[in-house]
């Protein structure tokens, strides 16, 4: 596990996900008693594409690591798959979002597990546009994966009616959003989309609040965590829409999990934890059916199995190494609305695999057959 111990996605990840992994690991051993061990290693990759590469490297080469997972933060992700691609060894990714991992830089033993860009944008900023926000200026995270999210956001706006009347690009990670959010303010847009995560994402909503900003123009969270609204609280945060692919208080399956991974981290599973725990369980049942631990060989068994869990009802990977299954868009309630601890959320639309992720005929992978 390559994850974001310390820093600005530690918290949506991070720690978290270590646990969730481990408890996938746990369950995995105690329901299907497989002929094999497995150990689990994690580290710190600081949201550094070097750092991230260079440990891959050690892992793979010294460590015989057959796995590489979470990988938050786009640079990192797209550092380590080619690396996996060079050694034979598989990538599961679950914290990084760029559409680039199953587009361009796809390749065959990659797997992008529990959301991206496209799937994000295309919930919140259509909800958004729809509700009125017809103007939109964004604010962006300068690396690869708020270029992406600002991309894909941008076409949603602009298909539903909508005008972009510009963009203002933030070093990653910030501390001091003020002169970009003047900038956005001074554009006159009735919405400020946020094309960053985390703790960018808090503090840009925070600051926003500060220079009276809103409630006059609004914000859209294009890629937000339940962890993002708990550091908020409601007050701030309500109202919002986001799209996630996981919330944990929509069903019972959703509602045990969580509890156990609650009474061990003290704070509900963000997506990405939640894809975490599902995607390991996936890979491991894989090894166990295929009885091998061949890069090509797992990843075609993980490709021929759907995905049925409390994560995912009917997912499925396809060619391209997107996995793709049902996403959700939420409202933030009121804290008036707000019956016990973590409840943040109301359900205003399920969407279809079908719909939430970009579909083959755009894709730009060379696997894909056109």
């Amino acid at each position: 596990m390559l994850t974001d111990l310390s820093g600005a996605y530690s918290d949506l990840a991070g720690p978290g996900s270590v646990l969730a992994t481990k408890m996938a690991i746990d369950d995995f051993i105690a329901k299907e008693k497989p002929g094999f061990k497995v150990e689990l290693v994690s580290a710190d990759h600081q949201n550094k594409g070097d750092i991230a590469a260079n440990k891959a490297r050690e892992w793979f080469e010294r460590d015989q690591v057959d796995v590489l997972t979470d990988l938050v933060t786009t640079s990192t992700a797209l550092a380590v798959m080619k690396i996996a691609k060079e050694k034979n060894r598989i990538a599961i990714v679950n914290g990084a979002a760029s559409t680039r991992i199953t587009n361009e830089d796809c390749n065959d033993v990659t797997v992008h597990y529990t959301y991206d860009t496209y799937a994000v944008a295309n919930g919140t900023a259509k909800a958004v546009v729809k509700q009125g926000g017809k103007t939109w200026f964004f604010l962006t995270a300068d690396y690869a994966f708020g270029h992406s999210l600002e991309k894909d956001a941008t076409e949603v706006v602009v298909a539903n009616g909508g005008k972009v009347l510009g963009s203002v690009r933030h070093p990653f990670p910030g501390s001091d959003f003020s002169s970009f959010l003047l900038k956005a303010q001074a554009s006159g847009a009735q919405v400020i989309g946020l094309a960053n995560a985390g703790t960018d994402t808090t503090n840009s909503i925070k600051q926003a609040a500060e220079f009276g900003i809103t409630p006059k123009q609004s914000l859209a969270g294009l890629l937000m965590f339940i962890t993002d609204v708990n550091s908020l609280g409601l007050k701030a945060a309500q109202s919002m829409y986001l799209t996630e692919g996981f919330y944990w208080d929509l069903n019972d399956e959703t509602r045990a999990f969580a509890k156990r991974f609650f009474a061990q981290h003290k704070r509900n599973p963000t997506m990405v934890q939640a894809g975490q725990y599902s995607s390991t369980m996936h890979y491991l049942k894989a090894v166990k059916q295929a009885n091998s631990d061949d890069a090509a060989v797992v990843m075609a068994q993980m490709k021929k199995m759907p995905i049925n869990d409390f994560f995912a009802k009917n997912g499925r990977i396809r060619d391209d190494g997107r996995m793709v299954h049902e996403m959700y868009l939420f409202q933030v309630k009121k804290p008036d609305e707000s019956k016990y601890p973590w409840d943040y959320y109301n359900v205003r639309q399920t969407i279809p695999a079908a719909e939430a992720f970009q579909p083959l005929s755009a894709s730009k992978c060379p696997l894909v057959k056109k």
